[in-house]
């Protein structure tokens, strides 16, 4: 098939759809869904089949558009069906289909790591390719353990995080999570995880009238944390920028500047978990430059390469990657598909036109809209909070916005799982109801978003909010 033909008919499934209720049986018959109650799928409840996109919209089986306001995941931050990414593939696979970075290296990896190190804060020069997130925080935790073993520091093991937090799902990974529906079935986990406070503000206890002091409050839990594990045994502290789980939680004024400082002081690795918020989604290439930090190891997924080719990475700063350059040193860890040359292909094409579409000027530019687009919707009695930044933002849902009394247990799932999530893809949007913390729906659409498409995500929750509350769900 000719690169002309790729555009033209394989981009669109081959030109034919086959019925969602013929795909649903098969998917239940081979496919194990993912993060998924299988069971909950039946003869009379499809698994919604997504067949292809276009833009900012994907199309299910039967043709019915939606809209694609949670990015993929978080992942297709370009939007779909762009002829670069082909372009890109298609001569990485023709000039070469795969060669290790095990001992060995290839020009788009070299190429890559160094763009990344070039648009990275501060000295993070060192890249470390994986192929997901959730690789990238294992390998950092990993890292961090032995780093400090090679500088004499035998006893640090420990890894300090958020609560609610969401790291991933390998075992050091979901050590880190903090989430206990995800850690329960696969108990006992790695010895060593130490749990901190959100900086959930909206429902803050101690400093509750004063965001700024809330967030130095909250960083100094990890120094409380640290001197209760005792300094010498912790390795790592890992926090994300903004907090996904939980609902798009912002950091208070000072908090970051706080936690490096707390760090620095007892010589602990400051891990930025950036799988979410990296490559543009705050308006920013990484976290660290839209709050004004520099950690010592960014790990960064998903919008790397706008969902195009799985890829993930771990940026290290020098001084943490230079006793691994000492004699025989050597950082026993890989990946086998890690920095392909066809993900790293793709991923540079994605920078390029980050850069070349001024996409961070785009998204920065509509956060205020967006923004207060959201706020509009606390004239609706559920709602209760809105927060976020850039194209990520969530929406706390309450029984009473004067108490901020939330939803529990068959509740939630009546108004999450049982109205709101089934009602918005009936009306054509695709966002996120989560109920891992307080119940909140997230949006964080591609970054080539328009204002129209803002309008049409917020004009989409306000009638189903609207109808939510009609229903006494």
């Amino acid at each position: 098939m000719s690169i002309d033909e790729i555009f033209t008919d394989g981009i669109h499934v081959s030109g034919e759809h086959q019925e969602s209720h013929h795909y649903s049986e098969r998917a239940r018959r081979n496919l194990w869904l993912q993060m998924s109650r299988m069971g909950a799928y039946s003869e009379n409840h499809e698994i919604p089949i997504i067949v292809r996109g276009e833009g900012v919209h994907v199309y299910d089986a039967n043709g019915k558009e939606y809209f694609d306001g949670i990015s993929g995941l978080f992942t297709n931050a370009l939007g779909h069906g762009r002829p670069e990414f082909a372009i890109a593939a298609a001569e990485s696979m023709n000039n070469m289909t795969f060669f290790p970075i095990w001992t060995y290296a290839h020009p788009k990896a070299i190429e890559l790591a160094e763009k990344i190190a070039s648009i990275a804060p501060g000295d993070l020069n060192r890249v470390f390719f994986t192929t997901g997130g959730a690789e990238a925080n294992e390998s950092a935790w990993k890292l961090a353990r032995q780093y400090h073993k090679l500088r004499g520091d035998t006893d640090r093991y420990k890894v300090i995080s958020r609560d609610i937090a969401y790291h991933g799902t390998t075992l050091g990974a979901l050590t880190i999570t903090s989430l206990d529906q995800y850690r329960k079935p696969f108990e006992p986990l790695v010895p060593g995880a130490v749990k901190v406070p959100a900086v959930n503000f909206y429902r803050a206890e101690a400093h509750a009238d004063d965001f700024e002091a809330f967030g130095l409050w909250s960083a100094e839990q990890i120094e409380e944390a640290l001197l209760r594990e005792g300094p010498e045994t912790v390795a790592a502290v890992f926090l994300e920028p903004v907090q996904n789980a939980g609902g798009c939680f912002t950091p208070p004024p000072g908090y970051w500047q706080k936690v490096r400082e707390i760090c620095d002081r007892y010589g602990v690795i400051l891990v930025s978990d950036e799988v979410i918020c990296a490559f543009g989604r705050l308006g920013t290439w990484f976290g660290g430059q839209k709050y004004d930090y520099v950690p010592d190891i960014i790990t960064c997924a998903k919008g790397i390469t706008a969902g195009y080719a799985p890829l993930g990475a771990m940026i290290v700063s020098d001084r943490m990657a230079e006793p691994f350059h000492d004699g025989d040193v050597a950082f026993q860890h890989g990946f086998t598909w890690a920095g392909h040359p066809l993900s790293a292909s793709i991923a540079l094409t994605s920078i390029g036109i980050i850069e070349r579409e001024h996409i961070l000027d785009h998204v920065l530019g509509n956060q205020e809209y967006f923004r207060q687009s959201l706020e509009a919707l606390k004239d609706i009695p559920i709602v209760g909070d809105v927060r976020g930044t850039g194209y990520f933002w969530g929406v706390e849902l309450v029984k009473d916005q004067a108490t901020k009394e939330t939803w529990l247990g068959d509740d939630a799932e009546r108004l999450l799982r049982g109205f709101i999530s089934p009602e918005m893809f009936r009306r054509g949007l695709i966002c996120r109801s989560d109920d891992r913390g307080d119940p909140v729906v997230q949006l964080a659409p591609p970054l080539i978003s328009t204002r129209d498409d803002i309008d049409f995500m917020v004009g989409t929750l306000r009638e189903v909010f609207t109808e939510a509350v009609k229903r006494h769900v």
